[in-house]
């Protein structure tokens, strides 16, 4: 009896030890070895949506045998997953804390948001009344509210840092854009917000005196003015040139290259298609393409007055004159900044811009060689620029010397320094931004 309860005894404690060390071989040898077949998955599918990679997860544990150790491996598995979690938050804090809300209340605002942040609105309906977007720029978390129902006073202000986007070409613009300063003032002194920044659609003739009372430097609250047009104001400290970009107004849609674009043969050396206005060099251009036959060599539709709204067969038109040109004449309008220089840019056509100042108080060649379009040419903007039309029939002459593999080549640095352009710009924007609003933080 002894005999028989002793070996029961050592049948059990044996029986014990062969299903502790299979509960062993399964926890600690049997997830290694799936290891690599999960791993040659991900590998062969390449970048495979996580909905699926969880679902095959959830069927294969279904079929696996139990594990006594289950419930301890998953709570240690979670506290690994926190840990690293952990871990990720803290060495990703202060990369994307610095939080700013662009206010678009001009059309310039899409050309910053769609074209050079390449960022999303949503919803994608131009006329909806209220459009949002977010975007991540270095350390730098952006949003962006744009439409007819973003008015003072009726939308909730829960961020510190504020880029006012605005219109001060003309009266009506400006009382509007003032309108908004004072209530971002407002804002200011009630301690809602605590820095600004306006990018503004200047005067056409740099006459932008009304802004002067908001700026800091004067005693108002706006720490950076990013101003379009060559303001003799700019000194790249708290006043910085901003460009025109493409007529968003009239829906010039973010363009995409393609290889069409880059590689088939353009049928026409120039376009222009615009407006003449009595008495302009418009006028002059117009004369120059009438001599010898110019005009039949290039896509030339004029207008004698000015629509401020493009019908959908007009856009269409104007950019498949952009498309199927080599180059684009870019003549000065009341201003030599015009959204033609930068909607060529978008479909590879060199601008020939007519290099002149306008009148007004915009530039001051005495104090630098690069006004007008200082910011172009500062970034080394690759166009065809000419003093006086009568250099045309010269230009063109040249044109027709060049080969097509030499037409492609200087496409192709056309577009990749269009691209560079922008992406420099919001760079130096984001740079600008956290530079003066962060230092002035711990200041």
């Amino acid at each position: 009896m002894r005999l028989t309860r002793k070996r029961l005894c050592s049948f059990l404690i044996a029986l014990y030890c062969l299903f502790s060390l299979y509960a062993a071989y399964h926890v600690f040898f049997g997830r290694r070895r799936r290891a690599p077949a999960a791993s040659s998955r991900g590998l062969r599918k390449g970048a495979a949506p996580a909905r699926e990679g969880r679902g095959r997860e959830q069927s294969t544990l279904g079929s696996e045998e139990w594990n006594p150790w289950e419930g301890d491996e998953k709570n240690e598995q979670q506290h690994r997953f926190k840990t690293s979690l952990q871990i990720l938050n803290k060495s990703m804090k202060g990369k994307t804390d610095f939080r700013v809300q662009i206010w678009g209340k001009a059309a310039i605002g899409l050309y910053l948001w769609e074209h050079i942040f390449e960022g999303i609105l949503d919803p994608t309906d131009v006329t909806a009344q209220w459009r949002e977007g977010n975007s991540i720029v270095g350390r730098t978390h952006y949003s962006f509210i744009t439409g007819p129902a973003v008015v003072p006073g009726y939308f909730s202000v829960d961020v510190n840092n504020v880029v006012l986007i605005l219109n001060g070409r003309e009266k009506a613009k400006v009382f509007y854009a003032t309108q908004w300063l004072l209530y971002v003032q407002n804002l200011v002194q009630t301690q809602k917000l605590q820095h600004v920044a306006v990018v503004l659609l200047g005067n056409e003739h740099c006459n932008n005196e009304w802004i002067n009372q908001f700026l800091k430097r004067n005693g108002g609250f706006v720490e950076l003015l990013f101003i379009i047009y060559d303001s003799p104001w700019i000194n790249d400290m708290d006043v910085f040139q901003w460009p025109l970009g493409v007529a968003t107004y009239r829906n010039f849609p973010v363009v995409e290259a393609s290889w069409s674009m880059l590689y088939n043969e353009r049928p026409y050396l120039c376009n222009f298609l615009g407006t003449i206005y009595e008495n302009s060099s418009r006028q002059a251009l117009m004369n120059i393409l009438k001599q010898g036959g110019i005009d039949k060599l290039c896509w030339v539709s004029v207008r004698e007055q000015w629509q401020p709204q493009e019908t959908n067969e007009s856009l269409k038109n104007y950019q498949e004159a952009l498309l199927q040109s080599d180059l684009t004449l870019c003549p000065v309008g009341v201003n030599t900044e015009c959204y033609r220089i930068y909607e060529a840019c978008s479909y590879g056509s060199v601008p020939v811009v007519e290099d002149v100042m306008t009148a007004g108080s915009c530039g001051n060649t005495s104090v630098s060689q690069n006004a007008p379009l200082q910011l172009l040419k500062s970034m080394g903007a690759p166009f065809i620029f000419i003093k006086n039309w009568t250099e045309l029939p010269a230009v063109l002459e040249k044109e027709k010397t060049m080969t097509s593999q030499e037409k492609i080549q200087r496409r192709k640095m056309l577009l990749h320094w269009y691209q560079h352009f922008k992406t420099e710009l919001k760079t130096k924007f984001t740079n600008i931004l956290e530079s003066s609003f962060l230092i002035n933080n711990k200041g």
